[in-house]
């Protein structure tokens, strides 16, 4: 069973060897680690090929320039498939999704297609966000679960596992959302391709080290983008 945990970073340089010796803690068989780096212009991707030259496990896409959370997990999906991964998760790199829980995802997702942590799932379990990012988090994933009909208690998270069928019978090439809204489109197509999702309750501490990566220009993409789906605009 190969199993690859993909972490998109930009600026990560604080934390990036942190959560691979973490990931790599674990002991999991199997597991590999895929890393995609836009370039960052604080040496994350230089850390990250020094890493890899002591663990074969660890692997770079080292992207020419910033190009979005989107095609970042894209090009690790497709990467991860072509080189047989069976289950493949999302993670970020900055300790909001503890590493601890991965082996859990993996129990779950023997009887389920996709296994998404859930922020939600046992009330709000989320440390350190300002009250108006809970606000917002709490916002969006109503306003998701009315426009898209999706029955989730957190249909923005980007802590997840598919199975490589999932990825398969997605047509990668056709995915538009490129910042958070990748979150919901993904979930959503995995729906309408009639995939059984689980959720499991996870506890979500805001980042370490690092900035965050959130923008009006995402939070706008993600109102439209919710939309489009719905309309089937996006096909």
């Amino acid at each position: 069973m190969k199993i690859a945990v993909i972490i998109p970073t930009y600026n990560e340089q604080k934390n990036i060897e942190k959560i691979i010796k973490a990931v790599l803690g674990l002991k999991i068989s199997g597991l590999e680690i895929i890393i995609v780096d836009d370039n960052s212009p604080d040496g994350t991707a230089k850390l990250v090929e020094t890493l890899k030259e002591k663990n074969s496990i660890v692997h770079l896409i080292w992207r020419p320039k910033k190009m979005g959370l989107g095609t970042a997990y894209i090009a690790g999906f497709k990467y991860a498939l072509k080189n047989g991964a069976e289950y493949i998760m999302e993670m970020d790199a900055d300790f909001s999704h503890n590493p601890q829980m991965i082996p859990v995802f993996l129990e779950k997702i023997k009887n389920k297609q996709v296994v998404i942590g859930s922020r939600y799932k046992n009330g709000i379990s989320i440390v350190n966000w300002p009250l108006h990012r809970l606000i917002l988090s709490l916002l969006a994933g109503k306003y998701v679960r009315l426009v898209t009909g999706l029955k989730l208690s957190d249909p923005t998270s980007g802590f997840k596992c598919y199975t490589k069928e999932v990825l398969e019978a997605i047509n990668l090439d056709k995915v538009k959302s490129n910042g958070y809204s990748f979150q919901i489109e993904m979930k959503y197509r995995a729906s309408k391709k009639g995939f059984s999702i689980g959720e499991i309750p996870i506890i979500f501490i805001d980042r370490h080290s690092g900035v965050s990566k959130i923008s009006k220009a995402i939070i706008l993409e993600a109102l439209i983008i919710v939309w489009k789906l719905r309309l089937g605009r996006i096909k």
